[in-house]
């Protein structure tokens, strides 16, 4: 195996994790900045008004991307599986 191959493995790996994690995290973002915002033209300080809609829009990303997610960590998963002999001979 040369240090190539284990920088292409590596790169793939880390830019799958990126998708996933911009996947997920990105709506929870807008989120609480526009109800951050809403807190600051209000002047509401109420903590636990910012948890609630993010973790709906968390867990309704998670509904609606969750098989698509799956699905490309599994096709991954399955190209490093069956790439083994070619990585090792």
């Amino acid at each position: 195996m040369t240090p190539e191959v284990v920088v292409d493995i590596f790169s793939e790996a880390i830019y799958l994790i990126m998708i996933m994690v911009s996947l997920i995290i990105a709506p929870s973002l807008v989120v609480g900045l526009i109800v951050s915002t809403f807190q600051a033209a209000t002047q509401i300080n109420e903590q636990t008004l910012t948890f609630l809609p993010r973790l709906i829009v968390t867990l309704f990303t998670l509904i609606v991307g969750g098989p698509w997610l799956m699905r490309e960590l599994m096709d991954y998963t399955q190209t490093l599986i069956t790439n083994i002999p070619f990585v090792i001979g």
